[in-house]
């Protein structure tokens, strides 16, 4: 009876796809497609097109690699199997990290989209503030122990949903082709903006290895997940490039390059008051949403970290109403700090530079498994073997020089924080097995 209880609670397929989709599918798309034209023009449709083609390598390694294991974890289980402890502590690490970031660029994505109407939030310290104001209200929220209902989730899916797709079907018969040329800004490819698009755009994709993670609660992940992905990937990609097509198509490539929020803009050329009302709601409803379930889940991931043994026991204390307000007041501050840091746009890619911390070590781990798990039972055969993580790891590798190296010490900084602590918990576990 048990057997079946948990046959009925496990993910089918279509769930797995609407999970990814919804995974997927943020801010990202709402607010960044001004600053790809801005960059490549519209060769910004190919930037995403290239962004699906990275993202997909690293999916498939990822659902390569889960087929190994029965319990969820994804990338800290990954690493730690293939390369020891220390590197499993880097990356479990890191994966608290990835979610302050990606808290602090929802708060400033929040704050962009309400600029719109509200010319205070578009400033600089206007951003500042609201940012702020959303952080620590968020965090008081959680220590005074307020759970976000399951009916959230189904608010932020349709929130986002709706609008984009009222978005294609109405304004994609208001295209102008003229608007599509030249294919870069002025004429010609400058050198050295295709890589930053890339990178910026790759912010959109991310959100798929929540999917992978969570394969221990799929029906027949081994079967179910590499199509799910597949199909996943190209329906995202799909919305994307529809997206970008409009967007451009409606305004330009120069009135676009413009636009702090581009779907909002073209939307409302063609529908007026309705169709901009429209989107800046979903686009609130949707990054506020989310922003309020990160909140929730951020400052656990620094509890599941102590519970392992990773981070000091204190990180993981609870109050009365069992809000782990060590953690909340951690990451709520780290995150303030980050927000008031840059833009969305800045924040995004340092956000999207952050998951490569995850993505470069589980395509590594790939490589390994493929020769020490040989005798492993998996359904999941990896075309081409060790090719498609190779390519995975380069490009990201490449990605990762477009950037600048404050970036990259924000993005990826936590990896040299967590050498610290891996040494100061190792040093304390071997105290307390010696006092044993």
């Amino acid at each position: 009876m048990a057997t079946e209880t948990n046959k009925k609670n496990e993910l089918g397929f279509w769930s797995i796809i609407l999970l990814g989709i919804n995974g997927i599918i943020g801010s990202g798309i709402f607010l960044l497609p001004n600053q790809a034209a801005k960059m490549v023009g519209t060769a910004s449709i190919f930037v995403l097109i290239f962004d699906a083609l990275l993202v997909f390598a690293i999916a498939v390694c990822f659902a390569k690699a889960a087929t190994y294991f029965d319990e969820n974890g994804g990338p800290y289980l990954y690493a730690q199997d293939a390369f020891g402890g220390f590197v499993g502590f880097e990356v479990g690490f890191v994966t608290w990290a990835i979610r302050i970031i990606a808290e602090a660029t929802m708060a400033v994505a929040f704050t962009t989209a309400l600029g719109s109407i509200w010319p205070f939030a578009a400033t600089v310290v206007g951003k500042d503030v609201v940012a702020a104001t959303l952080i620590i209200l968020l965090a008081i929220m959680n220590i005074a122990g307020v759970r976000v209902s399951k009916v959230v989730n189904n608010i932020i899916t349709v929130s986002k949903l709706i609008p984009l797709v009222l978005f294609i079907a109405v304004c994609i018969w208001f295209i102008k082709g003229g608007n599509f040329t030249p294919l870069f800004p002025g004429g010609h490819y400058t050198s050295g903006t295709f890589g930053p698009a890339a990178v910026t755009m790759f912010y959109a994709f991310t959100g798929f290895e929540g999917v992978v993670v969570a394969a221990g609660d799929m029906r027949d992940p081994e079967r179910n997940l590499p199509k799910a992905l597949i199909i996943v990937m190209l329906t995202v990609l799909a919305f994307y490039i529809l997206i970008q097509v409009v967007c451009i198509g409606v305004l330009g490539t120069t009135t676009l390059a413009k636009s702090a929020t581009p779907i909002q803009a073209a939307f409302g050329r063609v529908a007026g008051g309705f169709g901009s009302a429209l989107v800046e709601a979903g686009t609130l409803l949707s990054t506020g949403g989310l922003l309020v379930a990160s909140s929730y889940i951020t400052p656990r991931s620094g509890v599941a970290l102590a519970d392992h043994g990773m981070m000091p026991p204190a990180l993981a204390k609870v109050n009365k109403k069992d809000g782990p307000w060590v953690s909340i007041i951690v990451s709520s501050t780290i995150g303030l700090l980050i927000a008031v840091s840059g833009t969305f746009n800045y924040l995004a890619q340092i956000s999207a530079i952050s998951r490569f911390a995850q993505y470069i070590p589980t395509c590594l781990a790939v490589i390994v498994f493929i020769k020490t798990k040989k005798g492993v039972p998996s359904n999941f055969h990896l075309p081409l073997g060790p090719v498609i993580p190779l390519v995975a790891i380069i490009v990201s590798i490449w990605l990762l020089f477009q950037v600048t190296f404050q970036q990259i010490a924000w993005g990826l900084g936590a990896l040299v924080v967590a050498v610290p602590f891996y040494f100061l918990m190792a040093h304390n576990k071997k105290r307390r097995e010696e006092a044993a």
